[in-house]
């Protein structure tokens, strides 16, 4: 039996309390660090050798379905009725609004440390400590909009101008891509600074501080930021049907690529699952 991804704005208290109470008991447990150790282990930049499965490649949409379906089997093993909600960041889109609120991910860092002080994954109500990182700071932290060099969230144009795009991913299948739907959506652009970051990667740096980087697994937000990002592929699916993930075979010995990333029917580390069989979540869970 399929289940339901809603909106984070439209849950009810009860429903909010028992989403924020299975991400603390996961925690808890000592499994919600070893999500943050695989986004870790699988964040693998263009310029770095190896396989790319997480980022700056065409898996980023598939391999973070799979990681979100990952975190939602932990959290509703603790409570059945749990699903992971998702954050319109083209609709709520201040430091006060959902999901910014006390029973929910609490608020912004303080101005000092970024350190964050209120809501239930405060370091200091005493069940959200950082155990893996690219630093050694054991509390939460946020900039929401970064007060010293301000940015805004992305909008509905925005997504508008990858969900428009009917190539899935396009050679060199990495950062650079010009053209495609995920290169636009996971939004790295060419340059520099705050003109370069596009749609998912904008909102990275717009809640800032443990957002950024390998370790952004560590606030819980990034969870109702991918269930947003994988809702626009399906949209883009709906939008564009019959169009399949690319590349549909792996890149041959003379491309750099080689090796490199997966292709449509290849095995997607860490999990023994391919893109091709993430394609379709109908049968799992669908999207109010």
């Amino acid at each position: 039996m399929t289940y339901t991804r809603r909106d984070v704005s439209t849950l009810t208290r009860g429903e909010r309390r028992r989403f924020v109470g299975a991400l603390l008991e996961v925690k808890r447990r000592g499994e919600y660090d070893e999500f943050v150790r695989i986004h870790i282990d699988h964040y693998v930049p263009d310029g770095e050798r190896g396989l790319r499965t997480a980022h700056m490649a065409p898996t980023f949409l598939p391999w973070h379905r799979q990681f979100l379906l990952e975190l939602e089997r932990a959290l509703r093993r603790v409570e059945s009725s749990v699903t992971v909600p998702y954050w319109d960041w083209t609709r709520n889109r201040t430091a006060t609004s959902v999901p910014w609120i006390p029973d929910l991910l609490g608020g912004n860092g303080r101005r000092s440390d970024r350190r964050v002080t209120t809501g239930p994954f405060a370091h200091a109500e005493g069940n959200w400590t950082l155990r893996e990182g690219v630093t050694d700071g054991e509390f939460l932290t946020r900039d929401l909009g970064r007060a010293r060099d301000p940015i805004a969230l992305p909008t509905a144009s925005d997504l508008e101008w990858a969900l428009k795009d009917p190539v899935y991913d396009t050679a060199p299948w990495d950062s650079t891509a010009k053209r495609g739907f995920r290169n636009k959506l996971e939004g790295w652009g060419a340059g520099h600074g705050s003109g370069s970051w596009r749609n998912h990667n904008r909102v990275h740096r717009w809640v800032g501080g443990a957002m950024v980087g390998g370790a952004s697994v560590n606030d819980p937000v990034f969870w109702l930021h991918h269930a947003f990002i994988d809702l626009q592929w399906s949209r883009w699916q709906r939008r564009h049907r019959g169009v399949r993930y690319l590349p549909a075979g792996p890149p041959g010995r003379d491309s750099p690529q080689h090796e490199r990333i997966v292709a449509r029917y290849e095995r997607m580390p860490p999990w023994d699952v391919t893109p091709d069989e993430l394609e379709d979540h109908s049968r799992i869970y669908r999207y109010a």
